[in-house]
């Protein structure tokens, strides 16, 4: 069976392993750093239902609600099912309301209106005045246990995983991709590891992976700041009903409230820095929707960087798709031998992971279908087993 190099150790990374280690393959997986390290760990942990992105995203809102229900099912030690609110606190939220019931209808996702007495007797701590609230399916998910799931079934079935191991060169010969450089980073060891296929999964790093081996992705960093707030100040996942936009979003996590999120561009992962004006933003914004959320302390605060696929018709990053792709370089590159995957969002691994294992299939003359939506996950703690 072919042997698949993956290269970077976030969800999709991981999904990818556990996907193919399913499917017979021979995986091996390198992470720089460790295990969700980079943009994995460092979102919300929201498990979108898809209704956020229904108005101006159908198709990544579509596969965000698919998705969350086979995640709840795979993986429910990982997941709260606490439901979320889009709640209406002026007339310009009202004015929004019937497109976005709509936008939820077509893209088949349950959402129901509420009225505000029902809305506060749910969370209590919702601003008073609100005007109307809808009810989704939204779910909170622990950032770091879920991919971990994926990781401990993977290794479990026979994935070799490799954390703190850079790839820091990719090999070539006659147009096709030969297999890759790593070094060790705890040892300082170097090897050269021979694959048949390498899968560049390093989120908003993907551009500088494929220069590596001299191409290029449509890859566009798109930061966002996210606080943590002392007190779970709400049970379920608050939004604002209107377009998406900056601080309107609080996901309960534990004892803590996660208020999100700004967004701006960047062209290198590496050299971003925490805008602190934009903590005191994302406090006022959604403290609009809970006001005890400004009486509260400051936990932390930190930013993550979302692997955005280019679109130079969006005129702000909250109108760029959240859809996901796949690029053969064999097709778009004249390089063959390498595959880069990029876009997407957390609820969507799974999903990444899928499209990528299905199209190694297809390169590989190989005709195993996918067995990941119907197979339970091992806990995150037999990982460390």
């Amino acid at each position: 069976m072919e042997h698949i190099i993956i290269i970077g150790g976030g969800g999709t990374g991981g999904a990818l392993a556990h996907d193919l280690a399913l499917r017979g393959f021979k995986v091996t997986l390198f992470e720089k750093g460790g295990l969700v390290s980079g943009t994995t760990g460092r979102h919300h942990g929201l498990l979108h239902s898809g209704a956020r992105y229904a108005m101006h995203d159908p198709i990544a809102a579509q596969k965000c609600i698919q998705e969350n229900r086979i995640l709840k099912r795979i993986a429910p030690d990982a997941i709260e099912s606490n439901g979320g609110l889009f709640i209406a606190l002026d007339s310009r939220d009202l004015d929004y309301r019937q497109a976005f019931l709509d936008g939820c209808a077509t893209c088949g996702i349950p959402a129901i209106e509420i009225d505000p007495d029902k809305a506060l007797a749910l969370e209590p701590g919702l601003h008073p005045a609100i005007k109307t609230a809808i009810q989704v399916p939204d779910a909170t998910m622990d950032a770091w246990r879920l991919p971990m799931h994926f990781f401990a079934t993977a290794r479990a079935n026979g994935a070799n995983i490799h954390p703190f191991s850079e790839i820091t060169a990719i090999h070539s010969r006659a147009g096709a991709i030969t297999g890759v450089r790593v070094i060790e980073l705890k040892t300082h060891r170097e090897s050269d590891v021979q694959g048949d296929l390498v899968i560049n999964c390093a989120g908003p790093w993907a551009g500088k992976v494929a220069a590596l081996a001299g191409l290029t992705v449509p890859i566009q960093p798109g930061p966002g700041v996210m606080v943590a707030i002392d007190g779970r100040l709400s049970n379920m996942v608050i939004n604002r009903l209107h377009p998406a936009g900056e601080g309107d979003i609080i996901v309960p996590q534990r004892r803590l409230s996660i208020l999100g999120t700004s967004a701006w561009l960047e062209t290198d992962p590496d050299t971003i820095h925490l805008p602190k004006e934009q903590i005191g933003e994302m406090i006022k914004l959604c403290a609009e929707m809970l006001p005890a959320i400004s009486q509260h302390p400051v936990h932390s605060a930190w930013h993550a960087v979302r692997p955005l696929i280019v679109d130079d018709a969006a005129d702000n990053p909250m109108a760029i798709s959240r859809t996901f792709n796949c690029y053969d370089h064999g097709e778009i590159g004249n390089l063959e031998g390498m595959i880069s995957v990029i876009g997407g969002k957390a609820t969507t691994l799974r999903a990444m992971a899928e499209k990528t294992a299905d199209l190694i299939c297809r390169k590989t003359g190989t005709d195993i279908p996918c067995k990941t939506r119907e197979t339970k996950l091992l806990n995150y703690r037999a990982y460390f087993k």
